[in-house]
C-alpha cells in the first residue's frame, strides 16, 4: 500500500476529492438501490458491489492514465477518433428504441457481455482532439476553410452522429467546445459562423423529424415535451420524475430523514443515478447538499491551479477542456433536482451508479492528473539543477 500510495503522481488534494467523493457514493447508492434490487429482483448488496467494481476499474484507470506523458495524448487523439466515430455510427445503426423512440446511446461489447455508452467515450476524445489543434495553431494565422477541415469538421462528425439519440450529450460537447475554441484565442468571427451553423443544422433537423416521423420516431416530441413541461411548469405525466425529486428535497429539509430512509427512492426510476442527488438531498439534508457542490468547486479550483501552473499551451487547453465538463455536467445534474434546468439524463460525476459514465470520467481526471504529474516532475528537476548550480 506504501508503494502504491508512493507511486502516485500529480495533485495529491486532486486525488484526495476524488476519493472522497468516490467513498461516500456508497452510501446514496446503496440506499437509492433499493428500488431498482426489488423492481428486477436483485440484492441490493449485489447492486453495490457492482458500483465498487466500477469504481475500481476507474480509479484504475486514473492510475493508469495519469502515469502515460500527456503529450502523447495528442497523437492518441488523432488515432482514436477515426475508432469513435466509427462506434458512433455501429451505435446509431442499431436503432435501438424505447418506448417507440430513438435511443441508439450504448452498444454491447462482444464476448464481454457489458454495454457501453460510447457518446461518453467521443466527448473525452474530442476534447483531446480540439485541445490539441488549438495548441498547434495557437499564435499562427488560420483560415476557416483550413480550421473547418482540420477541426469543424471532425468536431460536426461526433455531434450529428450523438445528435439523433442524445440531443443533451450533444449540446453540452458543442457547448464545451465553444468554451474550449474561446479559451484557445480561435478567431470569434470563426466561432460565430460556426454558431450560426449549428442553430441552422438544429432548424432543419426538428422540421425533417416532424416531416419525416418515421425516421427518429418520436424522438422531437420527447424533446419539445420536456421543454413545454419545463417552462409552463404544470404537473404532467413527463415531469413526473422531477416533481418526486423536488418532493424529496423539500423533504430533506436541513439534516435530512437519515440513511437509508428515502420514501421517494421507491418511486424515482432513476433515484441511483440521474437522480441521486435528490435522494442525497432527502437523506442528508440541505447541509450534506450544499457540501456536495463545495466539493465539486473545490475541483473547479484544482483543475485552474493545474492549468495555470502548465507550462504548455497544450497542458492548459487539455486541463480546462477535459475537465470543465465534468464540473458542468455535475451542475447540470443538480439543477435539474431542482428544477432549475430541464431532464437530460445527466450523472453525478463519480457518485451516480453506471459503469461508463464513472469511468470516461476517470479517464478525464487521469488526464489530469498527468499533466499534474509533469509539472511537479519539471518543477523538481528545476529544483535540483539550482541546488547543483549553487554547490
Amino acid at each position: 500500500m506504501g508503494n502504491l500510495l508512493k507511486n502516485i503522481g500529480g495533485d495529491k488534494s486532486l486525488w484526495a476529492i476524488l476519493a472522497l467523493l468516490a467513498l461516500f457514493s456508497f452510501l446514496p447508492v446503496y440506499s437509492a438501490s433499493s428500488n431498482l434490487a426489488n423492481l428486477y429482483g436483485r440484492s441490493t448488496f449485489t447492486l453495490l458491489m457492482k458500483h465498487a467494481v466500477h469504481l475500481v476499474m476507474g480509479f484504475s484507470i486514473i492510475y493508469a492514465v495519469h502515469k502515460i506523458d500527456y503529450n502523447k495524448f495528442k497523437a492518441l487523439s488523432w488515432i482514436t477518433l477515426p475508432i469513435v466515430i466509427f462506434l458512433l455510427i455501429v451505435t446509431l445503426a442499431q436503432g435501438t428504441t424505447i418506448g417507440g423512440a430513438n435511443a441508439s446511446r450504448w452498444i454491447r461489447v462482444p464476448f464481454v457481455g457489458f454495454s457501453f455508452q460510447t457518446s461518453t467515450l467521443a466527448s473525452v476524445v474530442l476534447m483531446v482532439y480540439v485541445a490539441r489543434y488549438l495548441a498547434k495553431i495557437k499564435d499562427k494565422a488560420i483560415t476557416f476553410k483550413e480550421s473547418f477541415i482540420e477541426m469543424w469538421l471532425p468536431v460536426g462528425v461526433v455531434l450529428i452522429l450523438i445528435f439523433p439519440a442524445n440531443l443533451s450529450t450533444a449540446a453540452i460537447i458543442f457547448s464545451m467546445v465553444l468554451m474550449l475554441v474561446f479559451l484557445g484565442g480561435y478567431p470569434i468571427k470563426y466561432t460565430l459562423t460556426i454558431v450560426g451553423a449549428g442553430a441552422l443544422f438544429v432548424v432543419l433537423f426538428f422540421l425533417t423529424a416532424k416531416a419525416f416521423p418515421n425516421a427518429f420516431p418520436n424522438r422531437v416530441d420527447t424533446w419539445i415535451s420536456r421543454i413545454e413541461n419545463f417552462s409552463n411548469k404544470e404537473d404532467t405525466e413527463e415531469d413526473y420524475q422531477i416533481e418526486r425529486a423536488k418532493t424529496a428535497i423539500a423533504s430533506g429539509e436541513l439534516f435530512g430523514l437519515g440513511p437509508g430512509k428515502s420514501v421517494q427512492k421507491n418511486f424515482l426510476p432513476q433515484s441511483s443515478s440521474d437522480f441521486i442527488y435528490a435522494i442525497i438531498v432527502e437523506e442528508w439534508g440541505l447541509v450534506v447538499g450544499i457540501s456536495i457542490i463545495l466539493f465539486y468547486l473545490l475541483i473547479l479550483f484544482r483543475l485552474i491551479i493545474i492549468l495555470n501552473k502548465s507550462e504548455t499551451v497544450f497542458g492548459k487547453l487539455l486541463v480546462a477542456g477535459v475537465g470543465l465538463p465534468i464540473i458542468f455536467q455535475a451542475l447540470i445534474n443538480m439543477a435539474v433536482a431542482v428544477e432549475l434546468f430541464p431532464v437530460t439524463g445527466q450523472t453525478l460525476p463519480l457518485i451516480s451508479s453506471g459503469g461508463t459514465s464513472i469511468w470516461m470520467t476517470c479517464l478525464a481526471f487521469g488526464i489530469i492528473l498527468s499533466v499534474s504529474k509533469a509539472q511537479k516532475r519539471n518543477t523538481e528537476k528545476l529544483s535540483k539543477n539550482n541546488t547543483e548550480m549553487v554547490v
